[in-house]
């Protein structure tokens, strides 16, 4: 009998590391693709022969993303954006979820019904552009901070967890003489790191890919983020010729090869930041979102 649950065990491991494996192929596959494309030589892109890897070696494609005024200028705007949304994000949802995370707040059950409300129901797009604009958001870096700088779904995962911390570390912290605000900064935030990690790469990730609301507030091009730069090259590409190259020094680069290392050079870093957090992610989503 336990023989044959063992093998069974066996079976339902070896089942999950082959799903596992089609999935990181599934999601490799387009970085892959988009990888071998933009480094491949003009001839074999044009014709189609490009798949997994690389025909020829051509950095012309990223030089151009690179040379290009536009992108530098995109990815400075995103990095302010990122940088400053979510630190303004990460502070309003800890002020938000602490006192929501007290049993004794007056109101507080009434505090969480909005805000639950607001996950069903929304002003949509053109009341909220018209209070972005009478706001004098427009055209500003607040109108990428401010309409979507705090989320409730990670305002209650954040409240969960402040929740499962022990109430004897705080009640021993006023016996000390803390006041509530010191609780949460010496004993809270410190115990707290797994969650503000994870729901800060939230954050940033909406903000890193967020275009839309570039799009609807944003008329300076000054102001536009990296997304839109490439969204713009993205939409040429489509509507355009497939062959239609851009020169550099007598050099020339196919638009589907620039198309796909500016993708690539705006999703990269993104994804770069994860291996550095992955230690805290799990933690802190599962005990953020596990308590009632």
């Amino acid at each position: 009998m336990v023989k044959n649950k063992s093998a069974l065990s066996l079976l339902f491991d070896y089942a999950n590391v082959l799903l596992m494996a089609l999935l990181i192929c599934t999601m490799l596959f387009p970085f892959l693709h988009m990888a071998a494309i933009a480094l491949s030589d003009p001839e074999p892109v044009i014709a189609g022969e490009v798949t997994l890897w690389p025909n020829g070696l051509n950095f012309d494609a990223f030089s151009a993303v690179f040379n290009d005024n536009r992108v530098l200028v995109g990815y400075k705007n995103t990095l302010i954006y990122v940088l400053i949304g979510t630190t303004c994000s990460l502070l309003f949802s800890v002020l938000g979820a602490y006192p929501l995370s007290r049993r004794n707040l007056v109101f507080g059950k009434t505090f969480m019904m909005l805000i639950v409300f607001t996950m069903l129901f929304s002003g949509g797009l053109i009341p909220t552009y018209l209070v972005v604009r009478s706001y004098g958001l427009l055209d500003t870096i607040w109108a990428m901070v401010i309409p979507g700088l705090v989320s409730p779904y990670y305002l209650i995962i954040m409240r969960t967890f402040f929740q499962g911390i022990p109430r004897e570390l705080e009640e021993s912290g006023k016996i000390d003489g803390l006041s509530d605000w010191m609780i949460m900064l010496r004993i809270v935030l410190p115990l707290s790191k797994p969650v503000l990690l994870t729901i800060g790469l939230f954050y940033a990730v909406g903000i890193w890919s967020n275009f839309f609301s570039a799009l609807i507030y944003l008329r300076n091009e000054d102001l536009h983020p990296l997304q839109v730069m490439i969204r713009n090259i993205v939409m040429i590409g489509q509507v355009g010729d497939m062959t239609v190259s851009n020169s550099i020094g007598g050099r020339t680069v196919v638009l589907e090869s620039l198309k796909y290392a500016v993708i690539l050079v705006g999703t990269l870093p993104i994804l770069l930041v994860y291996p550095f957090i992955q230690k805290h992610f799990v933690q802190g989503v599962m005990i953020g979102s596990v308590k009632g």
